[in-house]
């Protein structure tokens, strides 16, 4: 069996993504240099995508003109390889909720560290963030054309947004994006569960969001409750890390400093 003719069985039999290893253990009597030769023909005439170093997708048709295959086409497949726990996040994740107010135009992956380090130089697709711990409990699951993607419920991506805020355009674009993912949350019980995977500080920014800014005052009064249970001495901080910190209006509720203005955009 040639190469292409291997390619062409996985793009049949719906199994789109592979890696060097999986060539090589098919052409066993190969050395190793052509096939890597061969596969990056594959990919300068735009027949596969690397994705990442040593991770190939092959290019579908409906996606030949671009050249480019969408994350969620081989996101699930990248992680399984990497053989670590992941789940789509942030702007990514609130685009699935449909909350985004415009498509993001990175995927964003929360993985744990250590930091991975052999994502393709050509794949500016993904941009990668990471944790101590991925909390599966707030996890779900999204079908997409080649298998499933996981990504975070609405309350894990409400924290997220404002736990990375400066990652995604800072505190005002995660304003603007919580206000139409707050249709779809809720944060009874999160004191006992949500919570650990967070620090007291976002969940303050948060709530004086919801509170302040948004003027959700049902969802705020939940978010400050279940913040109580889970510390009920919580301390000052500042809303803002990235500016000056200096003297500025306090919110007693949410004890922060509020050294920012937050401005939503309309939607």
């Amino acid at each position: 069996m040639k190469l292409s003719e291997w390619i062409r069985h996985r793009e049949i039999t719906g199994k789109p993504c592979f890696s060097f290893s999986d060539v090589t253990a098919a052409f066993a009597d190969m050395s190793e240099q052509p096939l890597l030769n061969s596969l990056s023909r594959y990919v300068r005439s735009k027949r596969l995508a690397l994705v990442a170093r040593g991770f190939y997708c092959i290019i579908p048709p409906q996606y030949a003109l671009q050249g480019l295959v969408p994350p969620s086409y081989y996101v699930d497949q990248l992680m399984s390889y990497i053989g670590k726990l992941y789940y789509v996040g942030l702007l990514s994740a609130a685009a699935f909720w449909g909350a985004a107010h415009q498509r993001p135009q990175q995927f964003s992956i929360m993985t744990t560290y250590p930091r991975y380090s052999r994502s393709s130089d050509r794949n500016n697709m993904l941009i990668w963030f990471y944790r101590t711990e991925i909390p599966e409990k707030f996890l779900l699951t999204k079908n997409t054309e080649t298998s499933c993607v996981k990504y975070s419920n609405a309350e894990l991506t409400a924290i997220d947004l404002v736990q990375f805020e400066q990652h995604i355009g800072g505190l005002s674009r995660a304003a603007t994006v919580l206000s139409e993912l707050l249709e779809n949350t809720n944060f009874r019980g999160a004191h006992d569960t949500l919570f650990n995977f967070t620090t007291v500080a976002t969940v303050q920014r948060l709530g004086y969001i919801v509170d302040e800014i948004l003027e959700e005052r049902g969802q705020a009064d939940i978010i400050y409750n279940e913040l109580k249970l889970y510390s009920n001495h919580f301390r000052y901080c500042w809303l803002s890390t990235k500016h000056d910190k200096k003297k500025s209006a306090i919110s007693e509720k949410w004890k922060l400093y509020i050294n920012t203005e937050i401005e939503p955009d309309e939607i």
